[in-house]
């Protein structure tokens, strides 16, 4: 079975875990400096070179094959965004919200609008009766079971993996991101309006200037990759065989953040363009772990957790999990939701 286990002395001794990584909390500017360095200049220059390759007639597949390289930095700047709406990446906030903006406008996401979702995420994942703030849309073989044929043939649609992986990218970042959800406050709202005249005022730049199909050439299919890669990393991390769902009133926030998190072990290529978020147990243990300390924060306790990693091949599998089994407390296909 994939899953993340804790050791029995690691069930003792949970206090003494925080306290063994709450000093990885702690903001490094040179680190964070030098994070920038080695990814916005390569991805401007992708960019750069994407320009002058389509400009210059060679075949598009090699424009589309620099996409997939810029769309792993981009990945990796969403990965500093999501540090800075921890206010982890830099020691001050301002810093961080500033960041924050700056990385929200070239990942087409408002900062304050998805900063206040994913704390809802962090408060809530792993908790059935607290389910749709900021996570996959998971039914319980019960309720889908006792649903109408409509809901039964949107929740099949919507998990679909065709669907999942390609057609909702585009649309959680180009459509659903343009506009603020219910419930969302000023401050929220204001972040909306500000990242659209922000992404506005650059296609405008550029179709003044190198032209709107040059720019969406180029952007359109960055923009793309790096939201499958976005949206299979985050569906990937709470949704594997053996992750943890609960009741709320049985519901244990360690316990979510340590079986209801995956460990994602990726080459270390790959580790390295995710921002270590393969690491997703120590996060949510410690959501404030700036993304380039979370390594060793796993190195010093992971002789308190029995771990068994999520590999790339394991976690394909994990495609046909839709439904949660609240008798067999575990991920299940739609087949089984009848047995």
């Amino acid at each position: 079975m994939t899953s993340l286990l804790v050791s029995d002395k690691a069930n003792v001794t949970k206090p003494e875990l925080q306290q063994a990584i709450r000093k990885y909390e702690q903001p490094n500017q040179l680190k964070a400096a030098w994070q920038l360095a080695n990814t916005f200049i390569p991805y401007l220059f992708l960019c750069i070179l994407m320009y002058f390759s389509y400009k210059a007639g060679y075949s598009y597949w090699i424009t589309l094959c620099l996409a997939i390289v810029a769309a792993g930095l981009l990945v990796r700047i969403f990965i500093f965004f999501h540090d800075c709406a921890h206010q982890s990446f830099f020691a001050f906030r301002g810093a961080n919200t500033f960041l924050g903006y700056i990385c929200g406008i070239l990942t087409f996401t408002p900062y304050e609008e998805w900063r206040k979702s994913h704390g809802l995420h962090h408060n809530t994942f792993g908790d059935l009766d607290r389910r749709g703030k900021g996570d996959v849309w998971t039914l319980t073989a019960e309720e889908y079971r006792t649903a109408s044929k409509s809901k039964r043939f949107w929740y099949r649609f919507f998990r679909n993996p065709f669907v999942l992986l390609c057609l909702g990218p585009a649309y959680l970042f180009l459509v659903s991101y343009r506009y603020p959800h219910k419930g969302s406050k000023k401050r929220q709202s204001i972040s909306v309006i500000i990242t659209n005249a922000a992404i506005a005022t650059i296609i405008l730049v550029a179709s003044l200037t190198i032209g709107f199909k040059a720019y969406a050439m180029i952007q359109f299919p960055v923009i793309f990759f790096a939201g499958v890669i976005g949206v299979w990393l985050f569906y990937i991390q709470h949704q594997f065989e053996g992750v943890y769902w609960s009741r709320h009133d049985q519901w244990d926030p360690i316990r979510a953040s340590l079986h209801g998190s995956s460990y994602y072990k990726l080459p270390k290529v790959l580790q390295w363009f995710t921002g270590n978020i393969g690491l997703h147990h120590i996060h949510h243990l410690r959501s404030r772990i700036p993304n380039y300390n979370l390594q060793r924060a796993y190195d010093d306790t992971k002789d308190l957790l029995n771990v068994e990693a999520l590999t790339i091949r394991k976690s394909i599998a994990c495609l046909q999990l839709k439904l949660w089994d609240e008798k067999g407390q575990r991920l299940v296909g739609f087949k089984s939701a009848y047995a």
